[in-house]
């Protein structure tokens, strides 16, 4: 018997490759550069790299969202959501999501808008104190074609594996640049985005089944937790392709990048090193240069930090703070930094930078 019959006879994933299955980014849970908690759903709210939980149409609940170490075996992370301001009765436009978004480029292989559309097969675990109906929604770029995949949590505060097959979609519009090729969402939704086309391809934004599915913010006690996230090629689920942290750091980096240490807010009060000696009194003098840890998704959104202070646009030098820092040339690769006010010593300068590239 040949080697690769023996790794498939063992339920290896030989059909697929032993790497470079899974098509999401940090689903084990193990990034959070931007840091490890935050009090508010209002807006979009990254605990943890690509995967953001948002609350839309101003709905009334709120959470804390926060990067776990509760996690099923082989894991040491997950994503949790824990209710801090109910919404007992959701109106028809309400979304409380967790949202992963793929680049095109890297969904391109699916061929999906063509006749030679592939299967997927999408599997994680998710433990929460609420059971009954609930789903995961795939969509493309435009929300204009959806599969809502359903399943349930049967029993509470346990960790529970689901896999789910997606046969692949033959019609629609699906990017395969670098802007949003799939999206995948979680969570509550309002009758606006629910619907009875369950398990099968619909031509409109819909994320939720309407067989009474569960509202995660029914309650101040309710708590959402989920990780191990694979999405892959074909109609089985393989076992969870573990990557290591700096690939994954890596492939986060893409997206988002910052010169704050990992898991440190942005804002913060976290010393930098010295970028520049600036001379006395001369304006738009070059503080310094950023080069990303890798090639960006697009030329990023910089915003500037004073590294004491955390105000935008402000830098330090010398133990006093300025204000005036800009930015010059970004590119996919990186950016320079700038003074458009003078300086009225000799200082040797440090600054903080975010950079958002995110789909």
């Amino acid at each position: 018997m040949s080697r690769a019959r023996e790794i498939a006879d063992l339920g290896s994933p030989a059909a697929s490759g032993l790497s470079n299955r899974n098509l999401i980014i940090n689903g084990a849970m193990t990034v959070a550069q931007r840091g490890t908690s935050f009090t508010s759903i209002s807006g979009v709210t990254y605990s943890v790299d690509r995967f953001f939980v948002q609350d839309v149409n101003s709905a009334a609940g709120e959470a804390t969202v926060s990067q776990s170490t509760t996690a099923p075996d082989d894991f040491i992370n997950s994503l949790k959501i824990d209710v801090t301001t109910a919404d007992t009765s959701l109106v028809a436009a309400d979304q409380y999501k967790i949202e992963h978004r793929i680049e095109g480029q890297n969904i391109s292989h699916l061929n999906w808008g063509t006749s030679a559309a592939k299967t997927v097969t999408m599997s994680f675990w998710i433990r929460s104190n609420k059971t009954g109906n609930t789903q995961v929604a795939l969509l493309n770029s435009a929300n204009d074609r959806a599969y809502v995949a359903t399943f349930t949590i049967n029993t509470t505060d346990t960790w529970e594996k689901k896999e789910l097959t997606v046969a692949g979609e033959t019609s629609g519009t699906w990017l395969t640049t670098n802007g949003v090729g799939l999206r995948l969402r979680w969570g509550s939704f309002g009758s606006t985005y629910q619907t009875s086309s369950i398990d099968q391809w619909v031509s409109s934004e819909k994320m939720s089944r309407d067989d009474s599915p569960i509202n995660f913010f029914d309650n101040t006690a309710n708590e959402l937790y989920i990780t191990g996230i694979q999405l892959e090629v074909g109609d089985t689920a393989t076992p969870f392709e573990h990557r290591s942290f700096g690939d994954e750091l890596a492939r986060c980096q893409r997206y988002w990048c910052q010169s704050y240490p990992h898991g440190t807010a942005a804002g913060s009060n976290s010393p930098n090193t010295v970028l520049r000696k600036l001379a006395n009194g001369h304006a738009y003098d070059g503080i310094g240069e950023f080069q990303f840890p890798t090639e960006m998704r697009a030329a990023p959104v910089v915003v500037l930090y004073n590294p004491v202070t955390g105000t935008v646009n402000g830098f330090r030098g010398d133990g006093s703070n300025f204000t005036g820092a800009a930015i010059h040339g970004t590119t996919t690769r990186g950016f320079s930094i700038y003074r458009n006010a003078s300086v009225t010593a000799t200082v040797f300068t440090s600054i903080h930078a975010t950079c958002n590239s995110e789909l």
